[in-house]
């Protein structure tokens, strides 16, 4: 079995600030940190940390941004034989977050919008493959990429985050969907159905997790409905929780874990990613020492 993560990565600039700021408003902040980011990377990274062996595809630029955007990465052994280099500036990201860990994000694309799904040989989608992908770059080359996997016998997990258009065809070829309230509800909207997982997965015929911050997480596909409750925790940072989700559920999903199992596993990485600064993803030990303990 393997893990391949076709997405973005960046260089994430976190400001913690007293409050967020509003439209012509100025909030000072003590000092900024810069962070390896981008969905992508970010559930790479977490993957690779609970335990599975992670292939990433996705595009830098030659600057000096992508050695920050690129660290987590190599700090987590992760195979970067498919990563481009091109001409456009390494993405970058400007995270603000106040006392009680919302936050807003501005994000400039650069070098993701050149990533493509011809950086994932043939070779490497076969049917023990479980290619795991977002909505940070380009919406055709997910397609393509997505119809090559499933071609080859592959599972192929998207998370719809940033909340993008995907060609019918495309979405309806995933194995799984993962989409939180909002990137749910924009989607029901676009389909003309119920927020939930099962309406979701009615629509669209394919299994369907959704993610719900503090209320947990629902599933619903063909062996059925599962629903996990989150894990209370007090959040100093929510940016990374959803990427911890998904890196750690598609992991647990590659080495057969149950679905309840994997969604719980999941809930339990990302209760921790909330309770640090930035996209800080738990080591495996960490994870399994909050599951023992609930």
């Amino acid at each position: 079995m393997s893990l391949i993560v076709f997405g973005s990565v960046a260089a994430d600039l976190v400001f913690t600030l007293p409050e967020l700021p509003v439209p012509g408003h100025t909030v000072l902040a003590p000092g900024y940190q810069a962070l390896p980011g981008g969905k992508g990377a970010n559930q790479a990274v977490a993957a690779a940390r609970d335990g599975a062996q992670v292939a990433f595809a996705g595009a830098v630029g030659a600057d000096a941004m992508a050695e920050v955007a690129l660290s987590g990465l190599r700090e987590a052994g992760i195979d970067l034989s498919r990563l481009a280099t091109v001409t456009a500036p390494t993405g970058c990201a400007a995270v603000c977050v106040d006392p009680a860990g919302r936050n807003q994000i501005a994000v400039g694309s650069g070098a993701n919008r050149l990533a493509s799904a011809a950086q994932v040989e043939a070779a490497a989608l076969t049917p023990a493959t479980t290619l795991l992908l977002q909505m940070e770059v380009p919406a055709e080359e997910n397609a393509a990429l997505i119809g090559r996997a499933r071609a080859a016998g592959g599972r192929v997990v998207l998370n719809l985050a940033p909340a993008a258009p995907l060609p019918a065809a495309a979405l309806r070829a995933l194995s799984l969907l993962i989409a939180n309230e909002h990137e749910a509800a924009w989607l029901a909207s676009q389909l003309g159905c119920g927020t939930g997982a099962k309406a979701l997965h009615r629509a669209l015929g394919i299994d369907v997790a959704v993610t719900l911050g503090e209320a947990g997480a629902e599933f619903a596909g063909a062996a059925g409905a599962v629903r996990v409750p989150a894990f209370p925790v007090t959040p100093v940072d929510t940016t990374g929780a959803g990427d911890a989700w998904c890196g750690v559920f598609a992991a647990a999903l590659d080495r057969g874990l149950p679905m309840a199992a994997a969604m719980r596993r999941a809930s339990a990485a990302a209760a921790i990613a909330c309770t640090r600064p930035g996209a800080a993803m738990p080591a495996a030990a960490e994870t399994e020492a909050l599951l023992l303990g609930a």
